[in-house]
């Protein structure tokens, strides 16, 4: 994609080499992040599918190896056999622990409407086969550019920690793919298993500012296919058929129930039915309707639940229904597109609230409640085995979120084809508060 665009891309980068050896990190970031933006701003303008993070993996790559790092190029492999664009740069610093360090690299099919002189134009097909366009509309080129600039930080302050920096530039988040095919493709087993791991993610408010969420941080995300099958008829002669699509309008009514009396009020959790297909004509009755669902909790007992549920509950609507025993609903839970939560290890959060309230002051270090939203970061952990935080990364100007504030009129989520982080900000926190964080749990 683009060539030209990342011909310009892969030179913008100041390199280790600018560096002086002994610097404090104030003084590291300052100097770097001038030519950081720079990169930002090239990444923004070439964004890359899941799948399909060929350019961004290699100018990632590059950068770390410039930075002194030894670097490990498509790791990760897919159920289908293919080889992920995964990125692993090791810095050995003498003994102590093992830091993992996550950066996500894939685009979105959105089609950018911010304006900005930047801005993507690039177009792509998705898997179906249409014509897309393609943003960073969720930050990963913010989390790309921090991981550069922390690599170098980290590099030229050789004498403030002791250990081993695995940095990741993971591919395909969007997809909650990626992390599992880096871990298929026996990352620990090939680099060695980290002792800890953090990750960032940009958020909606002010830049300048961080979050640690303790505990339940996102929820785990499982995608379910439900087909509700008939029996065909003349939309004339209902009575001749069983009609799927009062069953899946049944169907959908009855799940809300799902959540509300079958999980604690205690207890997050959600289920949506995000895509719904069935009938070809007004005078048809169908053989079948098709949905797609997604559900949300912070427990694998309230997932089970929910699951069991849904099941429960397409079966009642068929069984209502007068559909024969062959004709019963088909479910299909999708482990490939399914995630864990991501709970925050508490004493590391705790570690990394202290590290950024000394470094950043308490008044840039705000409170933020768990969300409902899903990451593959949790991965890494092994099921909590090994302590991880994703923290979060003030993105956004500070006047525009006073203003919202002010006037209730809410900024551009992730996502929105007018997502627009202001760059040299965030970008300077962000590094700033990762190297603190490494520096702080090296040693």
């Amino acid at each position: 994609m683009r060539g030209c665009v990342w011909a310009a891309v892969v030179g913008m980068g100041l390199g280790a080499g600018a560096v002086a050896l002994g610097q404090d990190v104030t003084g590291i970031v300052g100097g770097e992040v001038p030519g950081l933006v720079a990169t930002y701003k090239g990444l923004h303008g070439a964004p890359e599918l899941s799948h399909h993070e060929e350019k961004t993996s290699a100018l990632l790559a590059e950068e770390l190896r410039k930075a002194g790092f030894t670097v490990t190029e498509r790791v990760g492999k897919y159920p289908d056999g293919t080889q992920a664009y995964g990125v692993v740069a090791i810095l050995k610093n003498g003994a102590g622990p093992t830091l993992l360090i996550r950066a996500d690299m894939d685009a979105l099919p959105v089609t950018e409407a911010t304006g900005l002189p930047y801005a993507s134009t690039v177009r792509a097909k998705n898997p179906a086969g249409q014509d897309v366009g393609v943003m960073h509309a969720c930050g990963h080129d913010i989390h790309v550019t921090t991981m550069i600039g922390v690599a170098r930080a980290m590099a030229a302050m050789k004498d403030k920690w002791h250990g081993t920096l695995m940095l990741v530039g993971q591919p395909s988040e969007e997809t909650i793919d990626g992390a599992k095919a880096m871990m298929a493709d026996h990352l620990y087993e090939r680099f060695g298993r980290p002792d800890m791991a953090i990750a960032l993610h940009d958020a909606n408010f002010a830049a300048g500012k961080v979050s640690v969420v303790p505990g339940p941080a996102l929820a785990s995300a499982t995608s379910i296919h439900v087909v509700m099958r008939g029996v065909g008829s003349h939309g004339a002669a209902p009575e001749a058929g069983k009609d799927p699509i009062v069953m899946a309008a049944a169907f959908i009514m009855q799940l809300q129930t799902v959540v509300s009396r079958s999980v604690s009020p205690q207890q997050p959790a959600v289920v949506t039915v995000g895509d719904i297909h069935g009938g070809t004509k007004g005078n048809i009755i169908p053989d079948e309707v098709k949905m797609e669902l997604t559900t949300r909790s912070y427990s694998e007992e309230v997932r089970q639940t929910i699951i069991d549920g849904v099941k429960r509950t397409a079966r009642g609507a068929a069984i209502a229904a007068g559909v024969p025993e062959d004709r019963m609903p088909v479910m299909t839970v999708l482990n490939d597109e399914s995630t864990p939560a991501m709970i925050n290890d508490v004493a590391l959060s705790a570690r990394l609230q202290k590290i950024f309230v000394a470094k950043l002051g308490a008044e840039n270090v705000i409170e933020r409640k768990p969300i409902m939203g899903s990451e593959d970061f949790g991965i890494f952990s092994m099921g909590e085995k090994i302590p991880a935080v994703i923290f979060w990364l003030g993105a956004y100007d500070p006047a525009k979120v006073a203003e919202s504030e002010k006037t209730g009129k809410p900024l551009p989520s992730p996502h929105s084809p007018l997502f627009a982080p202001l760059p040299e900000p965030a970008l300077r926190t962000g590094i700033t508060a990762m190297t603190d964080a490494a520096l702080g749990l090296l040693q």
